[in-house]
């Protein structure tokens, strides 16, 4: 009887041997590839990341001269499959600034490891980008929040179970153990709150309880946040922070209150609701973000 057991030949091992003695390649080196890539699109050099959560990517549309690139096209990039998530990565300018937006990111939920999710981070460092604005939907703990309003973050706590500095020390993004005191620029928070004020939005500042999802939290959950002074919760954004952090990019976080978390309405939580509240506090929201860039650029220079 003839073996089943797939047999090398010799050409076969030799090849198989130069594979495996390759070292691997490393994320720095991942993420440098992704850089050049983008950079090879185009002649634009963004200043500033920009990060569209749920329901929101459709703000990047208004950006002057755009440029689109999906992420399927950007060498390691991950790709999302979450509803309101369209995977496409715009470069053009807000307000006479270069942006690079994102179309929506990846979560841990969709069973992506936590280096995938912070990768996009890892390449923005790498292109030289220096700032970020992170935006997402959020579950409203604090009695003061409605449906629809907007919340500065100001502190997270991370309660997704990983961190993405966990692994290998590639000294290279930057030092392992990174001081998250001041995660959270609060230069650049101010401005944000400021120019809120002037557009007459309804703008909070709160803490920002990170979880994996996809399940939304429990009423027991949601009051034990409240009581560990989480104001809202999401399932994103805490690691690209902390990624973004580790390069030395500074960051500012808005969330949109999509739906107030269990037990503080009762009624079922949906993600259509997300999606349709993302849609809806759009025009105030790239209002914000339109004002805010040239601000922080000048407060980065």
């Amino acid at each position: 009887m003839r073996s089943s057991r797939f047999r090398f030949s010799g050409r076969d091992k030799v090849m198989y041997s130069e594979v495996m003695s390759r070292p691997a390649q490393s994320e720095f080196d991942r993420a440098d590839q992704a850089a050049q890539y983008i950079h090879s699109k185009t002649d634009v050099r963004p200043q500033i990341a920009l990060v569209l959560g749920s329901g929101l990517g459709a703000i990047a549309d208004s950006l002057a001269g755009a440029i689109s690139i999906p992420y399927s096209d950007i060498p390691f990039y991950p790709r999302p499959t979450a509803e309101g998530h369209a995977g496409r990565l715009v470069i053009g300018r807000a307000a006479g600034v270069a942006v690079a937006a994102m179309q929506g990111r990846v979560h841990l939920y969709e069973g992506h490891p936590v280096k995938d999710v912070v990768f996009p981070m890892r390449a923005f460092g790498r292109m030289g980008i220096r700032g970020v604005i992170l935006t997402c939907a959020a579950g409203g703990i604090s009695a003061k929040y409605s449906q629809g309003c907007l919340v500065v973050i100001r502190d997270h706590i991370n309660l997704s179970g990983t961190s993405p500095l966990i692994g290998p020390d590639d000294r290279r993004f930057g030092i392992r153990f990174v001081d998250m005191s001041e995660a959270y620029d609060a230069e650049w928070r101010e401005a944000a709150l400021e120019e809120a004020r002037k557009l007459g939005l309804e703008v909070f500042c709160g803490v920002f309880a990170g979880l994996s999802g996809p399940s939304y939290e429990t009423p027991a959950e949601i009051r034990y946040l409240r009581e560990i002074g989480a104001d809202l919760v999401g399932m994103s954004t805490v690691n690209e922070v902390i990624a973004a952090r580790h390069m030395g990019i500074r960051v500012l976080a808005i969330s949109c209150v999509t739906n107030m978390a269990a037990g503080i309405v009762h009624r079922p939580i949906t993600h259509q609701e997300v999606l349709e509240t993302g849609a809806r506090v759009r025009a105030g929201f790239e209002a914000l973000l339109w004002a805010v860039i040239p601000r922080i650029v000048t407060v980065n220079s």
